[in-house]
C-alpha cells in the first residue's frame, strides 16, 4: 500500500511540474505567432540582405516571427537542404529567391503537401512551385530598358556584353531574353552582343569574368550587368584599369555600392527598385495567403502595409505574380540622395 501511495505522490509531483511547462511552451508558441521564412540565393549578398531586412520588417509588423536563411553558395542543391529543414520545422510559409527555376519543385511540393504556403520573390520558381511570384518589375520593361541604356552610352553603335548572375537564375534569364528581343529592332543593326558571361553573383568571379570579357573583346564598349554584385564588380574593374569613358557599365545596382562609380563616370546611370520593399511585399503576400485572404489567383487584391493595395496578375510563364513597380533610374543628379538609403 505504501509503495502505491508513494507512486501516486511521485506522479502527482511530476504532473505539477509538467503542466506548467506544457502551458508555458504553448504560450510561447502563441506569443511568437506564425513563422514565415525567407530563403535568399546566397550569403554575403548586400541586395539579398536588404530583401531579408524588408521581409523581417513586414512579418514583425504583424506580430509574427521571420526566419531568414541563405546558403553559402548560390546553388539549388544548397537551397534544397534549407527548404527541407524548414519543412521539418513546420513553418507557416516560405518565400524563396530561387537559384534554379525548376530544380526546387520536388522539395517545394513536399512543403505544399505539408500545408506550408510557398511563394517566390525576385527570382521565380516555376508556376507549379509557387502560389504566386513577387516580382520587382515587368521583365520586358527591364530587358528593353537596359539595352536602350547601352545603346545610348555607346552612341548607337559598337560591341556590348552581358555579365549576369548564374546561368540558371530565372529572373536574369528572362531579362536577357527581352534584351535579345529588343536587339532585333533594326535601330540596333550596328550594335553587337558579343558574349553573355556569368559571375554567379560572387564578387571575385564577377571580377574575373569582367577581366576576361575585356581581354576577349578589345573593342567592347559597354557591359550590362543585371545583378547588383556584377555591376559593382565590373565598375571596379573599369575604374582600376583606367577605362572610364572607354568601356561603360550599366545594369541593376544598389545606390550605396554604386555611388562612387556613377559619380566617377564608370557607370553613367543604372536602374533598380528598392529591395527592402521587395522583401516587405513578399512578407505581406505570404501572410495574406496563410490567412486565406487570397489564393494566388489573378485578379485578387490584398493590402501590403505601408505599400498599399496590390493586385495579383498573370505572369509570362503561365503562373501569377505581384509587380512591385517600374525600375527607377539612378544617375549623377540623384545618386547622392539615395546612397544612404539602401
Amino acid at each position: 500500500m505504501r509503495k502505491v501511495f508513494a507512486k501516486v505522490i511521485i506522479l502527482t509531483v511530476i504532473a505539477a511540474f509538467l503542466v506548467p511547462a506544457v502551458l508555458f511552451a504553448a504560450g510561447a508558441r502563441e506569443e511568437v505567432g506564425e513563422r514565415h521564412a525567407f530563403v535568399f540565393k546566397n550569403t554575403g549578398n548586400p541586395y539579398g540582405e536588404k530583401q531579408m531586412e524588408g521581409f523581417k520588417e513586414g512579418v514583425e509588423e504583424m506580430g509574427h516571427q521571420a526566419i531568414l536563411r541563405a546558403p553559402d553558395q548560390p546553388t539549388a542543391e544548397d537551397q534544397i537542404q534549407i527548404l527541407e529543414q524548414l519543412i521539418a520545422q513546420n513553418v507557416d510559409s516560405i518565400c524563396v529567391t530561387a537559384n534554379d527555376y525548376d530544380a526546387l519543385e520536388p522539395v517545394i511540393r513536399n512543403a505544399m503537401n505539408a500545408g506550408i504556403v510557398v511563394t517566390s520573390a525576385d527570382s521565380a520558381t516555376n508556376p507549379a512551385s509557387r502560389a504566386t511570384f513577387v516580382n520587382q518589375a515587368d521583365a520586358e520593361m527591364i530587358g528593353r530598358t537596359l539595352i536602350q541604356a547601352a545603346y545610348d552610352m555607346i552612341g548607337g553603335a559598337g560591341d556590348i556584353a552581358i555579365l549576369s548572375a548564374t546561368s540558371t537564375a530565372s529572373n536574369q534569364n528572362l531579362w536577357i531574353e527581352w534584351m535579345q528581343e529588343e536587339l532585333t529592332d533594326p535601330k540596333y543593326d550596328d550594335v553587337e552582343l558579343v558574349e553573355i558571361a556569368y559571375g554567379d553573383d560572387l564578387r571575385d568571379k564577377s571580377v574575373a569574368e569582367t577581366e576576361a570579357l575585356l581581354r576577349s573583346h578589345p573593342d567592347l564598349e559597354c557591359i550590362i550587368a543585371p545583378t547588383t554584385v556584377g555591376i559593382a564588380a565590373a565598375s571596379r574593374v573599369i575604374t582600376d584599369n583606367d577605362l572610364i569613358g572607354e568601356v561603360y557599365i550599366t545594369g541593376l545596382g544598389l545606390p550605396s555600392e554604386m555611388a562612387e562609380y556613377i559619380n566617377n563616370g564608370a557607370c553613367p546611370y543604372m536602374f533598380l527598385w528598392n529591395p527592402i520593399d521587395v522583401g516587405y511585399l513578399a512578407a505581406y503576400t505570404n501572410m495574406a495567403l496563410v490567412n486565406e485572404e487570397i489564393t494566388g489567383a489573378a485578379g485578387e487584391t490584398f493590402e501590403a502595409g505601408r505599400l498599399g493595395s496590390y493586385e495579383i496578375v498573370e505572369a509570362d510563364d503561365g503562373g501569377t505574380e505581384v509587380l512591385l513597380g517600374p525600375p527607377f533610374r539612378f544617375d549623377p543628379d540623384n545618386i547622392d540622395e539615395w546612397k544612404d538609403v539602401y
